[in-house]
């Protein structure tokens, strides 16, 4: 049995699918916000604001479905850069860094070039970017394109929103609202599984080159239907510089940190122990730098609206939630039940099933509901729906989380709406870019602690749980003996020894299974007291104006 004892528990550090990964599910970065002006409200969207806006979306769908399309692939792209295990994991890295520096950096640029231009320059971008990766031939080739389509891909998301808010309202804004969670949310939940099918039918390439065609009639359609704003060129005399660069070193160490923590124990790593002292110094010197400079890189005024803050904070805990899931869910049908990319696909679709059963009716409850208590009823719903979940079996499948899934794609549909409606529902017009790329950073900061703070508490519980179940594997115990000598007349081919050493390893397999499924069932639990926890601040929300019901002028 020493065998079974020196054996060590394995380390849960697997790439993260992002919060930026995964924010798929709705990643709505510019957020959902009713703007308080009315202007261009003077008639019903025509025909060709709804052509605009759904190509505007599905270029988001593409933004976000990159993130996670590359994860059920990482070991092919591993193959063909001849790159190790640990170096792979940059192709999402990389491009979630430069991600998260570019969603608050949004709103100055869509003022400074207006909101189509920065978006079909962003969606250009991407495209090209996405044609770049799919011609990489090593690891550092494909590193600095992943970062561009990453930069690219975070000015698309909160560039959707302002015009959506400009355009619709009322009943056509609560439709549109609905499609964007939808679509969001299934191409998060799809992604792995159509990234697997692509690499298997064809070559990891045609991940990246399935963006092009696409990326160019969105670019155009854009560029011919949609036109909101002007550009305001007077923002180049007194742009920002310094701000900026304290900016991405402030996110892009915290990012990197908050990614790679996990993997390699935190401070014990001199590599995470300078990333963090680069971002918490960086962080010091801006906010100085955009609370005393007249003309920030980021506005945060919008804090000081009460409403927007708490929102903010809700959606931080949503952030967790979204992203958590997402990541706790395939992660174990694919290390305890060992399910493919296209099984887990089929599997956990079922929450974004839901969120299309359940979402005319989200529509019409945000309309005739009080915002605060659809989003308390929400987050109530998602822990009880952890709680469900946290009740796992290594025989749990499709019929044992359908339940719990069904109610987790109801809840983020009861989240979604009012959490946005409630942040940027009472902002002014002017403020509004600003606020969509600072309300979806928190978002994606709450995907990113979140997802890091699960990864740690699952390695503690996991190493827990191992050492608790291996003090009960006792020779003398007959449980043991009789699984000892069943398993060891199955290998009779072997000889004696080599036969007790296999029944060993199983039996070590067979803990490590056990062990693991507890440390889920831990991780589920911990989310859900997260989001149960997150109802006390609900008092203390203002009942905003609902873009929703408001009249048009």
């Amino acid at each position: 049995m020493s065998a079974l004892r020196d054996a060590s528990a394995p380390r849960i550090a697997p790439t993260l699918p992002s919060p930026a990964s995964e924010r798929g599910l709705e990643k709505g970065r510019g957020g959902l916000s009713a703007p308080a002006s009315t202007q261009h409200l003077d008639a019903s969207p025509s025909l060709r604001d709804w052509v605009g806006v759904l190509a505007m979306v599905f270029g988001l769908f593409m933004a976000i479905m990159d993130v996670q399309i590359v994860t059920s692939s990482l070991t092919q792209i591993q193959g063909g850069l001849s790159a190790s295990p640990d170096e792979i994991s940059w192709v999402q890295t990389s491009y979630l860094i430069a991600d998260v520096v570019m969603v608050p950096l949004s709103g100055t640029l869509s003022r400074l070039l207006s909101t189509r231009v920065l978006f079909v320059s962003a969606t250009l971008g991407f495209t090209a970017a996405s044609a770049l990766c799919a011609t990489a031939t090593s690891l550092g080739q494909m590193i600095l394109y992943r970062a561009l389509q990453g930069f690219s891909g975070g000015a698309i998301t909160p560039s959707v929103f302002p015009v959506v808010y400009t355009r619709f309202r009322g009943p056509q804004l609560a439709t549109v609202m609905v499609v964007i969670s939808v679509i969001l949310n299934l191409s998060s939940t799809l992604g792995p599984t159509i990234g697997g099918f692509l690499t298997d039918a064809l070559s990891w390439q045609w991940l990246f080159l399935v963006n092009i065609p696409p990326g160019i009639a969105v670019a155009i359609t854009v560029w011919w239907l949609i036109d909101i704003d002007r550009p305001d060129r007077s923002l180049l005399r007194y742009f920002d510089i310094s701000g900026l660069v304290l900016m991405a070193l402030f996110l892009g160490c915290l990012q990197y940190a908050l990614e790679e923590g996990p993997r390699w124990d935190w401070l014990a790593d001199n590599t995470i122990l300078a990333a963090v002292i680069v971002s918490s110094i960086a962080s010091v010197l801006f906010f100085w730098r955009v609370l005393t400079y007249h003309q920030p890189i980021v506005d945060l005024r919008a804090f000081t609206n009460r409403n927007f803050a708490i929102g903010s904070f809700y959606t931080f805990i949503v952030g967790t939630g979204l992203y958590g899931a997402t990541y706790l869910v395939p992660l174990f049908l694919a290390q305890v039940r060992g399910f493919s990319s296209w099984q887990i696909g089929e599997t956990v679709v079922v929450t974004g099933l839901a969120q299309m059963a359940m979402s005319p009716f989200a529509a019409y409850i945000a309309r005739h509901v009080d915002l605060r208590i659809m989003l308390a009823f929400g987050i109530g719903l998602f822990a009880v729906a952890m709680y469900l979940t946290a009740s796992l079996t290594n025989q749990a499948g499709f019929w044992e989380l359908f339940v719990p899934q069904v109610l987790r794609g109801i809840a983020l549909m009861c989240c979604y709406l009012p959490a946005n409606l409630i942040a940027l529902g009472t902002l002014p017009q002017d403020k509004l870019k600003n606020a969509a790329g600072l309300y979806n950073l928190t978002r994606d900061l709450g995907g990113a602690i979140g997802l890091a703070l699960l990864v740690t508490v699952m390695n503690n519980r996991l190493h827990f749980h191992w050492n608790r179940l291996i003090e009960d594997i006792n020779p003398a115990r007959q449980a043991v003996q009789h699984f000892l000598e069943m398993h060891t007349s199955r290998f009779d081919a072997l000889t004696a020894g080599d036969a007790a050493q296999k029944a060993i390893k199983l039996l070590a397999q067979t803990v490590q299974r056990e062990a693991l499924v507890l440390t889920y069932n831990d991780a589920l639990m911990v989310l859900g007291l997260g989001f149960a926890a997150g109802l006390v601040l609900m008092p203390l929300v203002k009942s905003p104006r609902s873009a929703l019901t408001a009249d048009r002028h």
